[in-house]
């Protein structure tokens, strides 16, 4: 999953490299990457489907025409157009082009985004990567006894009956194979 989303930012950050260049197929590319999350901040915001509507619309209009100001140094792609709706929609809200059913714009202020920041993501996805990496160091009794006892929740007896080894020997390979990952871990950091 984490190469999956590395996968997803990196193909954002492509395309809004080629929208700045005026890249037609780019819009449509970061549109469907990222019309549904957009389309809920500013419908959070507004309160209304059609005035979320018409902010995404204007959102989409304004990233034509400014995709060039996006900085890839400064911030990731989706945490830049999610802060880009946000304007679009308080924008709408202090304007007062706003019907009925919006929300205050004191509340438009703290939109909630469940999603971990780009880097936070990135770090996981690295430590992930670096996990697998160490484990395929092991041995194989090592790595399947381990795989088995933390990943699939097995007790060490279960997993000395099921390989038809004593207990005393599961424990020992385990602690070894615990103490190379240990060491491949730090080794990594």
């Amino acid at each position: 999953m984490a190469d999956s989303a590395t996968d997803a930012r990196e193909r954002l950050k492509s395309a809004m490299a080629r929208l700045a260049t005026g890249d037609k197929a780019a819009l449509e590319q970061v549109y469907e990457a990222t019309r549904l999350k957009l389309f809920g901040i500013c419908y959070r915001i507004l309160g209304d489907r059609k005035e979320a509507e018409d902010a995404l619309q204007d959102v989409y209009l304004n990233l034509w025409q400014r995709a060039d100001r996006y900085d890839p140094d400064r911030a990731s792609p989706i945490s830049w157009l999610a802060t880009f709706a946000r304007n679009r929609a308080v924008d709408r809200l202090r304007t007062g082009k706003v019907r009925a059913g919006s929300v205050d714009i004191d509340e438009a202020a703290p939109v909630p985004d469940a999603t971990p920041l780009a880097d936070a993501q990135m770090i996981d996805a690295e430590r992930s990567a670096r996990i697998h990496h160490c484990i395929e160091t092991l041995d194989a009794k090592q790595r399947d006894s381990i795989r088995t006892a933390f990943f699939e929740g097995r007790t060490y007896a279960e997993i000395a009956a099921k390989t038809d080894v004593p207990l005393g020997t599961m424990k020992s390979w385990i602690r070894r194979g615990l103490q190379k990952l240990k060491d491949c871990l730090e080794a990594g950091e």
